[in-house]
């Protein structure tokens, strides 16, 4: 489970009156509000009113972004929000975690977004690993769904959403939580100044058809037959959207191609 607490003690706000209790937002009115509200955000505090606004919105209890250092020792600049219980974020530097919190870890082996429940599959876990988890589970923090963020030259970060202890984490967010977290790694990283600032990159038409087609999990041969026209098109329109973009990933593609407006995610779960 991703432990760590809340965001810093600044930030630490009340929290369980904006909590919405059965009912859900459409997830796609989730996801268009949030971007809208993380897109404009001017300070960390801005953006962890939207996640927490996004979280009572989808009925889930629990946010953490963060960049996965040892924030007990390691000095520098680095992101961490959440609303964890107050007595997660000490115990979880105590014994420096940032590192070594199995869920963490699990970033490491991980592209795409992943169940908490399937991480004794990824990796290894250790007595100690076990500790961590149960003593989440005892403070509250329930099953959760991780997004991994790896950006070129910075520390693994990612973003995780989390149930009370007890509930199931629903199953039907699991795509729309990949979005919002990639998303708001993104803005969390413009608010602290580590994402440089780059001339919009310019995409043909097709290049961009091809960019939304991915984000909506279409593969290259997929999405050459929806577009009629060959695989190596595709391929090569993707490479150069990568390039232009200054991306690795196809996933970090789409992202950064929602940050800059060229697609929506109303573009991108409306098919």
């Amino acid at each position: 489970m991703s432990p760590f607490r809340g965001v810093s003690s600044e930030l630490r706000i009340e929290d369980r009156g904006r909590r919405t209790v059965g009912v859900i937002m459409p997830r796609l009115r989730v996801a268009e509000q949030f971007v809208e509200n993380a897109r404009s955000a001017p300070a960390q505090k801005d953006l962890y009113d939207a996640l927490i606004r996004c979280c009572s919105d989808m009925g889930v209890r629990y946010f953490a972004l963060t960049h996965h250092i040892d924030f007990g020792r390691e000095a520098g600049p680095a992101i961490r929000l959440h609303n964890y219980p107050p007595s997660w974020e000490s115990w979880f530097d105590d014994n420096g975690l940032g590192r070594t919190d199995p869920i963490h870890r699990a970033c490491n082996l991980a592209s795409v977004g992943f169940a908490w429940s399937a991480v004794p599959a990824m990796i290894k876990l250790t007595p100690d690993d076990k500790i961590v988890l149960d003593r989440a589970y005892q403070i509250g923090i329930g099953e959760g769904f991780t997004i991994p963020a790896s950006v070129p030259g910075e520390a693994l970060g990612s973003c995780s959403f989390a149930v009370e202890a007890g509930l199931p984490f629903p199953q039907e967010l699991q795509f729309v939580c990949q979005l919002i977290g990639a998303f708001a790694f993104e803005a969390a990283r413009r608010i602290s100044g580590s994402r440089r600032i780059l001339p919009d990159p310019i995409l043909t038409d097709r290049q961009r058809d091809c960019v939304l087609w991915a984000a909506r999990g279409k593969t290259d041969w997929e999405i050459s037959v929806i577009l009629g026209i060959g695989h190596e098109t595709v391929i090569q329109h993707l490479k150069h959207a990568r390039e232009r973009y200054n991306v690795q990933k196809r996933a970090l593609l789409a992202v950064r191609a929602l940050f800059d407006g060229l697609i929506s995610f109303s573009d991108i779960l409306k098919h």
